[in-house]
């Protein structure tokens, strides 16, 4: 980047996690080309910092900062991830799975649920477990990693990280300033604009002032660039996703420390539990609409069952997205872009994703609006996408027992959702995009797990005669308990005595 139009400052307002990690990105990636980054955050101002679970692009971002892997564990308190487990979604008592990493193998160049499918249709009652090398490691309470060998079960193994977030905005602003990121104690007090609309500068509470060419908005929900000064607008989605609050809360550590998410139905709304090396987290996101706040707790406290450490603490949020998340010169990322409440984990994602989307239009001064209007379709498709996956996990419920899953079970769903549900539910095919974040793996895990089964399967699939099908599975199913079989616990990762390599 020369010339005279080259972005050479950047201003963030807002650290926590999405602060910290948009700027550890920018600074890695702009560190040649003379770009100065300072982020403002302020005393003043708690973090919502309760985002504490993840999906596998973490990885990727730890090796796209060339972090150590098992030092960002150690120093976060992390722990490891292999997929979700939902309870009581579909009915109460009932149980599923959506763990990372592949399902089966191909089969005649068909993804192996097709083969599932036609199984079942043929009489044959395979085991998910069998054929889920992540979901059978979890329900063990074990871990292991990917290797590079010639067993597609272990090749195909995918994990995320759960950790403690606010040790992760501290892990992140240390890399960062290393790599010459200014951070600023200060508070935002007002913002002066340019006649077109432009930010001119930040004055803090303290009349000390900061110019810069770009200005970044992670200051969560107050959203004070993007909403309090440029009053994008705000599309509110709690039609489909009516759960309105969290209460959060940590507890002392139970062990086994399981190697999944745990997402729990509850009343109105579910509840979370998240194993790190040194506490739990557990939460309960609910609709207002449905539930008290007061009942809310009641129902929390009891479920929970664990000593807590903390006292509970009550987040209000709109589930939703800003009409626009770029807008003049300021991008909002995180949770001042939106919110999608955290039943799949992809919080941390979106943070993530903003900043590579960014990266992608990266901007010089003249901030051509073409450019800021696919950046802003792209997030807007992929939030619609998400959002779409998450209403998946209530409309398809079995359940009728409270007001709230009366209401998720005949609520309207958006048209783009109900042809993916129809599809599957039709032929047993999903269709995605190749910029979807869940695959049709994930998608296929859902729509199974929740109860729907298709009426048919892919034809070609009857090239298969039943007992080599049966042949198949079997060789498949005995890959998967061989190399669960060999794995360790999952605590004994955690042993400062266990020296355990990253591969």
């Amino acid at each position: 980047m020369n010339g005279s139009n080259q972005i050479t400052s950047i201003a963030i307002v807002g650290g926590g996690t999405a602060g910290w990690m948009t700027a550890s990105i920018l600074a890695r990636i702009l560190a040649a080309c003379g770009c100065n980054i300072t982020l403002i955050e302020s005393a003043d101002i708690g973090t919502v910092g309760v985002g504490e679970a993840t999906i596998p692009p973490i990885i990727d971002f730890l090796n796209l900062l060339s972090i150590n892997q098992q030092d960002f564990v150690n120093h976060t308190q992390a722990t490891y991830k292999l997929g979700i487990k939902f309870t009581g979604w579909q009915a109460p008592g009932h149980s599923y799975w959506h763990p990372f990493g592949t399902f089966g193998i191909d089969i005649n160049a068909r993804p192996f649920y097709h083969a599932w499918q036609k199984a079942r249709a043929d009489g044959l009652t395979p085991g998910f477990n069998d054929f889920s090398l992540c979901a059978a490691l979890g329900d063990q309470n074990k871990f292991r990693f990917p290797d590079n060998g010639q067993n597609p079960v272990v090749n195909g193994l995918r994990y995320a990280l759960h950790f403690d977030a606010g040790l992760v905005a501290k892990y992140l602003r240390a890399y960062s300033e290393r790599l010459g990121v200014k951070r600023l104690e200060r508070t935002v007090a007002s913002v002066r604009q340019c006649e077109n609309g432009f930010i001119d500068e930040l004055v803090f509470s303290d009349h000390s002032t900061l110019k810069a060419d770009l200005y970044i908005d992670c200051s969560g929900f107050n959203g004070v660039l993007i909403e309090q000064t440029l009053h994008s607008g705000y599309i509110d989605w709690r039609e489909y996703l009516p759960c309105d609050r969290a209460v959060a809360m940590q507890t002392s550590l139970v062990t086994p420390r399981p190697s999944f998410t745990e997402s729990i139905a509850q009343r109105a709304g579910w509840r979370w539990r998240i194993p790190l090396q040194h506490r739990n987290g557990n939460g309960y996101v609910y609709s207002t609409e449905h539930i008290s706040d007061a009942d809310a707790l009641d129902e929390f406290l009891t479920s929970v069952g664990e000593s807590p450490l903390t006292e509970p603490r009550v987040l209000k949020f709109t589930g939703g997205r800003r009409k626009a998340f770029w807008k003049y010169n300021c991008i909002a990322i995180g949770l001042a872009s939106g919110f999608l409440e955290p039943l799949e984990s992809t919080s941390i994602h979106l943070v993530m994703s903003a900043v590579y989307k960014l990266l992608d239009h990266f901007p010089d001064k003249q901030f051509d609006q073409h450019n800021i209007d696919s950046y802003n379709n792209e997030i807007t498709g992929e939030m619609e996408r998400i959002r779409d996956f998450i209403i998946m996990h209530y409309c398809l419920t079995q359940r009728e027992d409270t007001s709230f899953w009366r209401y998720c079970k005949s609520m309207q769903i958006p048209d783009s959702l109900a042809q993916r549900i129809e599809l599957y539910r039709a032929t047993g095919r999903i269709r995605h995009k190749s910029d979807d974040l869940f695959t049709d793996l994930s998608w296929f895990y859902i729509l199974d797990g929740m109860g729907i089964s298709p009426i048919g399967y892919d034809p070609l699939m009857d090239t298969l005669k039943t007992g080599q099908l049966n042949d198949m599975l079997g060789n498949i199913s005995r890959a998967v308990h061989a190399a669960a079989m060999m794995a360790p616990s999952h605590d004994s990762y955690f042993n400062n005595s266990a020296t355990q390599s990253i591969r």
